[in-house]
């Protein structure tokens, strides 16, 4: 007998946690049956016992209790059946809920449980008791979730059956459980609820979804193309970079699209699916293929032929774009080889040494560097290129380097080069992958000449900065010593006997003042005159006295440019350069060889290195002075210059002849050379710069000065003489107060400055003061005191040049050098009160 599942229900209904009602039912059924089968027979004994004495009233009676009973006994035993199929239908009910995999509960339709097997008792344990509300609580998102159950309620409650995988994570119990609700037929409201754990197959289903997506992207992303079409030659698989390619929607392609359309030469006597007349089971070809934009490229497929079935096909087709291929080995190739350009090009020698300490490689720069060809270089031991001194050291430290990794510092190398040793800073690098060792040289050569000429410069600076203070302090000296001297020379006419010591003290200090000249010279602090001149000019004016000192034996050969451009020099100074020059031949000569002088344009391109410096571009006057001479040694070349530095004998020069020539040149922004070959002559060559001014129209009178004494030297006028050194100051007093002047004197700045704000109305009508003194300087006083007297005249006074004061320099204020005579102070100072 089939029990139906709301048959279940109800009788289950107010039992549904244990099967105890229903044994209380078999027992019932079976004593019910056993007294009316008692009834039965006892009815019948008494009817056969009792048949004589019985009246019909009682037969009746007993008969119908018979009967009755008999009626009873059939339904009695009919149900008694029916409750057994019943019974036996539950059991076997019980059983599959018990043994189903999953938790199972059934509830009405106010969710109240009618019925659980023990999976579900288990499944909410720990979480409340075994009903519809602890099932809710299985999950941490709640209002999602009872809108979930809600769906799968309603559902069930229209006859659908509906399920939902839900993530369950309870006191860190996690899990995917499938939730199914189900109507049951018959019972209005009734659900009966299906709970499943589906972890392991949701996390399969997860894993092989990923897989899945990986696949896809790593086709769709694959630099390759693959295609898969029918027997009719329609798409039925192809990835985004061949779709790409094809400049088609993927879905197009897959939707619509045939193979042969995007073949620009089709096979005419071929299927739908191949790509050669011939066919084959595989097919490796090269076909142009219609791109995106009406464009075509080169692609090379290689296609396999699968036959499932009588007329099924499929194809299995991987693609290569030979035009991407092919840009791309030309831009290997355009890498390659500027990499090659870039190595051989490079301004630092590169080699690469392998593992057995062979150079494998090398560049242009490290060949030029040690004088060699790289067909020489390659394949050599690395060792026996370095310097036999330094190897050992070098060797042992690119041993000490890791695969991977750089040299600590750079190493100071010699290299052995064929014209000796070569200086080189050297990194070095060793590659991971092979092992080889990569080294880059720097060449130091340059550096060590730049390095040697930058301290000859600072010493040339120092030197120079001594020369000056040393011409300062004489020019003081000098000053005073022919100033005593001129006024001796008054008192002390020609024909007295103390006129001739006066004038050899006098020539003397001339002498030496000729000496200062020089030092200052060389100092670049001299006082220069340039004005625009034609070189040629000077020399023609210049070759007759050349001339005599050279002597006869001497041949002088000038040769002049044409067209030669102008310079702005001091004519003076120039005039002491090439006679210092000259005799520097002479001497060199011994008496007999050939002077050549010569003159001509020359322009510079580009830097041009000279002996000590180097030439900058632009347009120049270039003065070659040329001897067939001794020469120079080597190791002389880089101290020509120096002051106090000769080659003579003792006595026979003072060394500051080339150095005057060298502190001229460079103070008229000139730049000079030296070229010399022992046993061979010496060139010096001076290089002036080109001016587009015009020549002056006339040269100044030397012979101005010499004339001064014809002139009327005295005045009246108030001075104020401001000097620190007092044989200076006495000597110039007198001389001013012997030509008529008022003369007012100070030994500093300060004193001079009170001196002057006591005279009140007693205005000066010249300031004659000294540069430098301490404390208050010249250029400070007189600026404090032009704060009262805008328009006061003013002389400086100053053993340096001019130059020094061109910062101080303006109207109404003169420089008179040092050392000075009596006349030219007089003379300077009528000059400055007469204009």
């Amino acid at each position: 007998m089939k029990l139906d599942h709301s048959e279940f229900i109800k009788r289950h209904h107010k039992s549904a946690q244990t099967a105890q009602p229903v044994q209380q039912k078999k027992v019932s059924y079976d004593s019910l049956f056993a007294l009316a089968f008692m009834a039965i027979f006892f009815a019948f004994l008494f009817v056969v016992l009792t048949d004589d004495g019985m009246t019909e009233v009682v037969k009746l009676v007993t008969v119908l209790i018979f009967v009755i009973s008999s009626i009873v006994g059939l339904i009695l035993y009919r149900g008694y059946k029916t409750q057994r199929a019943l019974d036996e239908e539950l059991d076997l009910i019980r059983e599959v809920m018990e043994g189903s995999r999953g938790a199972r509960l059934i509830t009405d339709s106010a969710d109240n449980t009618l019925y659980y097997n023990q999976k579900f008792e288990r499944l909410c344990r720990g979480v409340g008791p075994p009903a519809f509300s602890s099932l809710m609580k299985l999950f941490d998102y709640r209002e999602e979730v009872a809108a979930h159950f809600r769906l799968l309620a309603d559902q069930a409650h229209r006859g659908l059956t509906d399920s939902i995988e839900l993530f369950s994570k309870y006191e860190d119990n996690e899990r995917w459980l499938l939730v199914t609700a189900q109507p049951i037929s018959g019972r209005a409201g009734y659900v009966h609820w299906r709970l499943d754990d589906v972890t392991e197959k949701h996390t399969a289903d997860t894993a092989m979804r990923d897989e899945r997506e990986k696949l896809i992207d790593f086709t769709d992303n694959a630099p390759v193309g693959f295609f898969s079409v029918n027997e009719k030659g329609r798409f039925v698989f192809a990835n985004a970079t061949f779709a790409r390619w094809l400049g088609e929607d993927l879905q197009h392609l897959l939707n619509a699209a045939e193979l042969h359309t995007y073949l620009v030469d089709p096979p005419e006597k071929a299927a739908p699916f191949d790509l050669t007349e011939e066919g084959g089971m595989r097919q490796i070809v090269e076909v142009r293929m219609k791109g995106a934009a009406g464009e075509t490229f080169l692609a090379s497929i290689n296609q396999v032929i699968v036959k499932e079935g009588e007329n099924r096909v499929r194809t299995r087709a991987v693609v290569h774009d030979l035009t991407s291929e092919r840009e791309m080995r030309m831009a290997l190739k355009a890498s390659e080889d500027r990499f090659q350009r870039f190595f051989d090009e490079a301004p630092v020698g590169i080699i690469l040494v392998d593992q057995d300490g062979k150079i494998a490689d090398c560049n242009t720069a490290f060949a030029t560097m040690v004088e060699s060809s790289i067909d020489d270089i390659e394949g050599q031991d690395f060792e026996p290129m370095l310097f036999e001194e330094d190897r050992d050291s070098i060797i042992s430290a690119l041993g000490k380097i890791d695969q991977g990794q750089r040299l600590g510092s750079p190493i100071e190398v010699r290299l052995s080069g064929k014209g000796g040793p070569v200086e080189t800073q050297m990194h070095a690098r060793k590659f991971r992958s092979d092992g080889n060792t990569v080294l880059h040289f720097i060449d130091l050569t340059e550096k060590r000449a730049l390095e040697a000429q930058f301290v000859q410069s600072q010493k040339m600076q120092a030197i120079g900065q001594l020369a000056g203070g040393v011409a300062h302090d004489f020019n003081n000296l000098l000053t005073a010593i022919i100033g005593f001297c001129d006024l001796l020379l008054l008192r002390h006419k020609p024909g007295d006997p103390s006129f001739g010591d006066i004038m050899q003290i006098k020539q003397n200090s001339n002498r030496a003042s000729n000496l200062v000249r020089q030092l200052l010279a060389f100092s670049r602090q001299q006082t220069l005159r340039p004005k625009v001149h034609d070189m040629g000019d000077i020399l023609y004016e210049l070759s007759h006295l050349i001339r005599r000192l050279i002597g006869a034996s001497i041949e002088l050969d000038l040769v002049h440019g044409q067209d030669l451009g102008l310079v702005k020099v001091d004519e003076g100074q120039m005039e002491q350069v090439l006679i210092n020059l000259a005799v520097n031949a002479r001497d060199a000569m011994e008496g007999s060889g050939t002077l050549k002088i010569e003159t001509e344009n020359f322009t510079v391109r580009k830097k041009k290195k000279l002996i000590s410096e180097d030439l900058p571009p632009g347009h120049w006057v270039m003065i070659k002075v040329s001897d067939t001479g001794c020469g120079i040694p080597k190791e002389n070349m880089q101290r020509i210059f120096e002051p106090f530095f000769t080659t003579k004998g003792v006595g026979e020069g003072t060394g500051l002849g080339l150095a005057t020539v060298y502190g001229i040149i460079r103070q008229t922004d000139g730049y000079l050379d030296v070229e010399s070959k022992v046993g061979k002559g010496t060139t010096f060559v001076i290089y002036l710069p080109r001016t587009d001014e015009m020549a002056d129209d006339a040269a100044g009178d030397p012979a101005e000065e010499e004339t001064i004494e014809a002139k009327d030297l005295t005045g009246t006028e108030r001075i104020l003489l401001v000097e620190d050194e007092d044989a200076v100051r006495t000597f110039s007093e007198r001389a001013l107060t012997n030509k008529g002047y008022e003369v007012m004197t100070a030994d500093s700045g300060e004193s001079a400055l009170q001196l002057y704000e006591t005279l009140e109305d007693q205005a000066i009508d010249l300031l004659v003061t000294d540069v430098v003194m301490p404390n208050m300087d010249g250029p400070t006083l007189a600026q404090r005191i032009r704060q009262s007297n805008p328009k006061l005249k003013i002389v400086f006074m100053s053993g340096y040049t001019e130059d020094k004061l061109k910062d101080h320099m303006g109207e109404n204020i003169f420089f008179l050098p040092k050392p000075f005579t009596l006349k030219q102070l007089a003379a300077k100072v009528k000059e400055v009160l007469g204009d």
